[in-house]
């Protein structure tokens, strides 16, 4: 079975760009761990709840296949976390699946993991891409490579099935 971490805010992450991709990898029959930077219950915009069932810090890329960022106001606390920058990283070097969903992309801008290839972002978020010498496109989703990024919402369904798509 894969196993896949969703990096989530404590709070304001956005309810769909949560669960939506999660329903979507638990279907395909993918594990899906929520971590954070506490233990224990998230509160996401929209007041939906999820559990964090570890830290951050204590992940290590080696036991799971792909990294999501979830997005939300409160994705902002990753980015400049040093533990979601070196995660982006790891699981860049080591060729797994990274995603980043609405202004989440910023993290995967900041971890430098995005010079020279395809993203798309929430348009807050645009110039921390092009800063990150990201290719950004305005796309509702892009896939290059292993790295696969949406701008929001809208585009949550889309994101949890390239997600899949991706693991295959």
């Amino acid at each position: 079975m894969k196993r896949i971490v969703f990096i989530t805010a404590p709070q304001l992450f956005r309810d769909e760009e949560y669960f939506k991709p999660k329903e979507i990898l638990e279907k395909a029959g993918v594990e899906v761990i929520t971590a954070s930077v506490k233990i224990g219950e998230l509160t996401g915009r929209f007041c939906y709840k999820t559990v964090s069932s570890v830290l951050i810090s204590d992940i290590k890329s080696s036991d799971f296949d792909a990294i999501v960022y979830v997005g939300g106001n409160g994705s902002s606390v990753f980015f400049e976390n040093k533990c979601a920058l070196q995660l982006a990283n790891e699981f860049f070097n080591q060729n797994k699946p990274l995603a980043a969903i609405c202004i989440a992309g910023v993290i995967l801008a900041n971890s430098g993991v995005l010079k020279g290839r395809k993203a798309t972002v929430y348009i807050d978020g645009k110039e921390a891409l092009i800063r990150g010498g990201a290719d950004y496109t305005g796309n509702s989703l892009e896939i290059d490579g292993n790295i696969i990024t949406a701008n929001g919402p809208d585009a949550a369904e889309q994101f949890g099935k390239a997600i899949v798509k991706v693991l295959q």
